[in-house]
């Protein structure tokens, strides 16, 4: 199904490393199915400027020479095809993976982006750079997964609740995680001492309210934040948490309390950026 022009909700999921395209694709579904929605698979041939492959239209070079993307996107389509879920895919050809998965959301007027982390210890990306351009830059919701060695069956999913733009599109990603695996999600608030006690149960309360038809557990701690929401994590089979706006403005990817818990969580994370042309990605345009 080509989903170009449809007024329904779309997530673009972005593919290319076969061994976690799958997993992705799984998350894309999860999403869409709890929205009404469709899954737009994308992949990208990269073309450096430099290369002779400029004499070549897209069309041929996608054609061609993209036999390994073509596969993996093939594949990853037709694990979404079984799932009930509308699902289209795309080839794109660009000089970036980050400027090929931006025309894409761009071309389809995506809704929200998927791209998978994989953790690198690099001094000048926080997430990698492809995956920092797209995050900056993208003008939809980004949900940037790390799948980790615990990837499978889903039966607890830990929700770090935080007073946050991002939280509410946390919480509808954990919910749509729960509802398609008949999981618990555990609400976790992280508190830096007894007084604030008070705050944190109604803080939980009202996010279990959003968590309607999902089996709610809440729990508090008092400690450091990263630590404590991998310390809980380590119980859980998936962690969603939000992006924190903190840092200069260029620097401001996801925020330093998911990039940690991304980073030291041996299970699978999900963090949710809410977007929709934000004034940060239009003067990272500029």
């Amino acid at each position: 199904m080509d989903g170009e022009g449809s007024d329904e909700y779309r997530i673009a999921v972005a593919v290319g490393n076969p061994d976690h395209a799958e997993q992705l694709v799984r998350t894309a579904v999860d999403v869409a199915r709890d929205r009404g929605g469709e899954v737009f698979v994308v992949g990208v041939v990269v073309t450096p400027r430099e290369s002779p492959f400029a004499m070549f239209t897209d069309d041929v070079i996608a054609r061609e020479f993209g036999g390994e993307r073509r596969a993996v996107l093939d594949r990853a389509v037709e694990v979404a095809s079984g799932t009930g879920v509308p699902v289209a895919g795309k080839l794109y050809v660009a000089s970036s993976v980050a400027r090929g998965v931006l025309a894409a959301i761009d071309e389809r007027d995506c809704d929200a982006l998927l791209v998978g982390w994989q953790a690198r210890r690099r001094e000048n990306a926080v997430l990698g750079a492809n995956v920092d351009r797209v995050v900056r830059r993208a003008d939809c919701d980004v949900l940037v997964e790390k799948i980790g060695a615990l990837a499978g069956a889903v039966e607890a999913v830990l929700l770090p609740v935080a007073e946050s733009p991002h939280a509410e599109l946390a919480a509808s990603v954990a919910r749509a995680i729960a509802v398609a695996n008949g999981a618990r999600v555990d609400l976790l608030r992280v508190i830096s001492g007894v007084g604030e006690e008070p705050a944190a149960r109604d803080l939980l309360a009202g996010a279990a309210e959003s968590l309607a038809g999902v089996e709610v557990g809440t729990e508090i701690r008092e400690g450091d934040v990263a630590e404590e929401i991998v310390a809980a994590s380590r119980s859980r089979d998936v962690t969603v948490i939000g992006a924190t706006r903190t840092g200069a403005l260029r620097r401001r990817v996801v925020g330093s309390t998911p990039q940690a818990v991304g980073r030291r969580t041996e299970g699978t994370v999900i963090m949710a950026q809410k977007g929709g042309g934000s004034l940060v990605s239009r003067l990272l345009r500029l």
